[in-house]
């Protein structure tokens, strides 16, 4: 569905298993960075009310997931923990086009398409691979909602900018975001 070009490595989700508490933490501020891109583009955009509610819709949604993540902390004795930088998202980020605004709302879709797109299947490798029953579960149910995400986003995209144009540009972000992600899946983070 998504086209991402370098799968992760199925052993990324032994590696974040061995040390569930930072996945958690991890996992459960990139909920609360999604809840803030979802508000930042409805800034950009307040122009199109359908794009906007469908956009405090992910908004609510995201602070939802950090809600459920932190609850799992919770219930299993761990503290949350400081928010983590996210190398991987920084350098999606420098990919951002600057400049014309079309070209850069285009783009900061097609960035927030990316990140959902690599959460969908990074959640899709750990229901496939690690042994907790529960986080399988919790896993999966939000495997559905980051695809969700990533269809919302490109949608946007396509009406925002011209079709043919936002196709072009998808295949140069998943070239681009293949060339990072040979630097990634080796710690116990949702990107990382």
């Amino acid at each position: 569905m998504f086209r991402l070009k370098l799968p992760t490595d199925p052993r990324w989700a032994n590696i974040a298993e061995k040390n569930i508490e930072e996945v958690l933490t991890d996992h459960a501020w990139c909920e609360q960075k999604a809840a803030t891109n979802a508000i930042t583009l409805i800034t950009l955009l307040p122009e199109y009310p359908e794009i906007v509610t469908e956009l405090l819709s992910i908004a609510q949604e995201e602070l939802d997931h950090f809600n459920q993540v932190h609850e799992i902390i919770k219930k299993r004795g761990y503290t949350l923990g400081r928010p983590r930088k996210d190398d991987y998202v920084n350098e999606l980020f420098k990919f951002i086009i600057q400049g014309c605004r079309e070209d850069f709302i285009v783009d900061k879709l097609l960035f927030a398409a990316m990140i959902e797109a690599r959460s969908c299947e990074r959640f899709k490798v750990l229901t496939e691979n690690i042994k907790d029953e529960e986080l399988k579960f919790f896993y999966t149910e939000l495997m559905i909602s980051e695809a969700n995400h990533y269809t919302t986003f490109i949608k946007f995209a396509r009406q925002l900018g011209d079709p043919e144009k936002v196709n072009q540009r998808w295949e140069a972000w998943l070239d681009y975001e293949a060339r990072i992600i040979l630097s990634y899946g080796k710690k116990e983070t949702i990107h990382g």
